[in-house]
């Protein structure tokens, strides 16, 4: 069992350690454990290689991206200037193809959808913009009918309130 008591009586308490000699001091000639590379260096023997721990060259095989697509009925929504048109393959090279801008075909396709993408994503916030208008003119042309009626009903109490208060003036005059 133990026991615990709040006194104020002395108690001896077991000792469980010694306290150290400094054996570092200079006077003395004490030397340590010695560490596993001084050991190694005695023995004349290498430091252990592991396979495992080695650094490798990390190969990576290239990603293959699908083609881009653009749907049909995207396309159907875009403007005429950026569908996606069907050339056949010409003889004589173009002006275009000459100069010494050098876009990969990939990169050429990739900067066509966006720029579809883009006109495509404007015409839409366009639409909601104009939507979003209308509903505000909506919504005011109501609060303004709303008002007119608050100002009127208020012009009615005014009015009301004043015929009393004149009445009970002039019953108050007399």
């Amino acid at each position: 069992d133990i026991l615990f008591l709040r006194g104020w009586g002395s108690a001896d308490r077991p000792k469980f350690t010694t306290p150290g000699i400094n054996l570092l001091s200079p006077d003395k000639t004490w030397s340590g454990m010695r560490t596993v590379a001084e050991l190694r260096r005695e023995k004349g023997e290498a430091i252990p290689v592991k396979q495992d721990s080695l650094y490798k060259e990390i190969e990576r095989r290239q990603k293959v991206f699908k083609p881009l697509v653009v749907s049909k009925s995207l396309q159907k929504n875009l403007p005429f200037k950026t569908k996606p048109k069907v050339e056949k393959k010409r003889k004589k090279q173009l002006y275009v193809t000459k100069r010494a801008v050098v876009s990969e075909p990939g990169e050429r396709r990739l900067t066509t959808l966006m720029q579809q993408l883009l006109t495509a994503q404007k015409e839409s916030d366009k639409k909601k913009y104009e939507k979003k208008n209308k509903e505000k003119e909506k919504y005011l042309s109501e609060q303004a009918k709303i008002n007119a009626k608050r100002g009127e009903k208020a012009k009615e109490r005014r009015k009301i309130f004043y015929q009393k208060n004149a009445k009970k003036d002039q019953a108050g005059e007399d």
